[in-house]
């Protein structure tokens, strides 16, 4: 059995194999009122079939101010936890496990979703937009600036994170993730650059992590002790000066000492920056923080099954997400089966007849 091809349990769910989707937006709630429909079934339904373990959903927020544009997906009421519930139920069906990534955009939300066609920018109210929340009145380049977030505010939105973990697991979710990468609202408090407080959820690490561990303990409370709970981390700001792979070593030690199952290791976003992309260019994250001893997923740019058992192999992580390899490839763990030798592939059997 091949480390990509092994099973892996966290708090007793199992899950069949390391290839796991990352969540990817789909900006397709073309009501704007965050319910998932036909296309996010047939996306994240697809790669179930495909052999994927683990399924992640795109970002939903869990409240509607929280949306990165109009068209996102959301969890913040129960109507759409019912309308996921179809989701999971397939998912389960072919023998994958699914997990809700919760966000909450903060001063990148209400964006035009980045469509071939489209304005950049922040949406104007007019159009369906809205005012925007910060760790600080620190504009992301190129938006509308947000207002510094008061306790009351934040109070209110380590809420709303608890209130949606508990949708999700009532709606089949196996798991959770909280999204506290790519410069939204988690990690514009985790970040320097985007963090100016000088209360208790700013200055020192202990500080801009405040929030981020007080969402985790709400979420950890909300759904007990057998749900596994991930956070995604921006390991790397890419600029001095900003959270930096060091932080990110110390936070998810932290995360883990108090429960967190995985880190899922990004970087970027807080700022545009230019990122030294190559293959595998995020796997180093992963493995700094999977040396202290926590479970880490990593993900970008890892396209061949080799290149992803490798990684494995050489305890660098201990699950690798893909994400723009998924979207060209649904099938990609049903190949890579194949290339590794691993028989029988995990296919349904209404594909068996189409087998590598």
């Amino acid at each position: 059995m091949t480390q990509l091809f092994s099973p892996m349990t966290m708090r007793g769910t199992e899950i069949a194999n390391r290839i796991w989707l990352a969540p990817m937006c789909q900006y397709s709630c073309e009501s704007e009122d965050g319910m998932p429909n036909t296309w996010h079934l047939v996306h994240l339904g697809a790669r179930a079939q495909g052999g994927f373990g683990l399924i992640l959903t795109e970002a939903s927020a869990v409240l509607p101010e929280g949306r990165i544009s109009p068209q996102d997906a959301g969890i913040w009421n129960d109507d759409q936890a019912e309308a996921w519930s179809s989701i999971t139920d397939f998912v389960h069906s072919q023998g994958s496990r699914i997990g809700v990534q919760l966000a909450h955009a903060g001063r990148k939300a209400s964006t035009y979703r980045p469509f071939e066609g489209n304005p950049r920018g922040s949406v104007p109210e007019s159009e369906g937009g809205w005012p925007t929340l910060g760790a600080s009145a620190i504009a992301y380049p190129g938006y509308e600036e947000p207002q510094e977030m008061t306790k009351d505010d934040i109070a209110e939105v380590v809420d709303a994170f608890s209130a949606a973990a508990v949708r999700a697991i009532d709606a089949g979710f196996d798991l959770v993730e909280l999204h506290a990468a790519h410069g939204y609202l988690l990690h514009s408090f985790l970040s320097p650059l985007s963090n100016e407080r000088t209360d208790e959820y700013g200055g020192d690490l202990a500080g801009r992590s405040r929030m981020l561990t007080e969402t985790y303990q709400a979420v950890r409370a909300a759904v007990g002790e057998e749900v596994p709970v991930f956070v995604r981390l921006s390991a790397s700001e890419w600029r001095e000066g900003g959270f930096d792979i060091a932080e990110a070593v110390v936070v998810s030690r932290d995360l883990k000492e108090r429960g967190v199952d995985l880190i899922d290791v990004s970087s970027g976003g807080n700022f545009p920056v230019k990122v030294p992309v190559g293959p595998g260019y995020q796997v180093p994250l992963s493995a700094a923080i999977r040396a202290e001893g926590v479970n880490t997923g990593s993900v970008g740019l890892i396209t061949d099954p080799e290149q992803a058992e490798t990684i494995l192999a050489s305890e660098q992580a201990d699950a690798i997400f893909l994400a723009r390899a998924a979207l060209r490839e649904p099938a990609w763990p049903q190949r890579a089966a194949h290339d590794l030798g691993v028989e029988p592939g995990p296919y349904p059997p209404q594909y068996t007849r189409g087998a590598w």
